[in-house]
């Protein structure tokens, strides 16, 4: 699959997408947001995918919205609502509700939607020179790609608050104190240590990986009560499945587990 804006690639049951702007830092313009979107369809529908890595090229991971891009008003007073809600949100959905885990490799400044997207994934690995930056403030706007629940989620109101409005840079290392980053490596290493993680979960049981994402994503918006009755329900389906009677053979038998896809 060839895209204008983003490359997409697969191996060893890894998709990769790289944001494919570098001289304008991997700014989100219409067409990138039309080919993210086509390649994380792609992602979510491969079930022989078992892990997915975004991380952009060059520089950086994503500098936000291409300001240099005008606004298309053809639709109405309404076209930066229409744009988020009809362009941007079925990726971030893609990406929350894929039946895998998605890996966002850090490499530089992530900012505006950028910073949205890295902290979207289920993970994040991060560069020792990378940073967040929620830079909404800094031109009269508010967060969007849904930072403000992301955000406030990570890291509570008062913090998420702060960061918001003073509109400073994250550095990697303060990201993986408060949560918002999984792990810290050397620029070098990043793609190469994101990509030996991703092969060792790619090993796991897609199954567990799968359910588990979907029941803490639940979490966020249930009680505990019902995340347990949740968790009953999904448990008495994955007992006894071919993954389960896998994993419990390698066990005895001292093996790695083989699943398949």
């Amino acid at each position: 699959m060839e895209f204008e804006t983003v490359i997409y690639e697969v191996e060893n049951k890894i998709a990769t997408i790289t944001l494919n702007r570098p001289d304008n830092l991997n700014a989100f313009n219409a067409q990138m947001a039309l080919d993210l979107k086509e390649v994380t369809d792609a992602a979510y529908e491969d079930s022989t995918i078992r892990c997915v890595i975004l991380t952009g090229a060059g520089r950086g991971f994503s500098a936000g919205a291409d300001l240099n891009e005008p606004i298309d008003t053809s639709s109405g007073p309404d076209a930066v609502e229409k744009g988020l809600l009809e362009g941007y949100k079925p990726i971030f959905m893609n990406i929350i509700n894929m039946p895998k885990p998605v890996i966002s490799a850090v490499n530089g400044p992530a900012a505006g939607i950028g910073f949205a997207f890295a902290m979207a994934c289920d993970l994040t690995v991060m560069s020792e020179e990378a940073y967040l930056l929620s830079v909404f403030s800094n031109i009269g706007l508010v967060p969007d790609g849904g930072a403000n629940w992301l955000l406030t989620k990570t890291v509570g109101y008062k913090l998420a608050y702060q960061m918001a409005i003073e509109a400073e840079k994250i550095p990697a290392s303060r990201c993986l104190e408060l949560g918002l980053a999984n792990k810290v490596v050397p620029s070098e290493n990043l793609l190469s240590e994101t990509k030996a993680w991703a092969t060792k979960l790619s090993q796991r049981s897609p199954q567990a990986l799968s359910q588990t994402k979907k029941i803490m994503r639940m979490a966020d918006d249930s009680s505990y009560e019902e995340i347990f009755s949740v968790e009953a329900k999904i448990q008495n389906q994955l007992i006894g499945s071919p993954d389960n009677m896998e994993a419990v053979m390698a066990f005895f038998q001292k093996r790695p587990p083989k699943f398949q896809d």
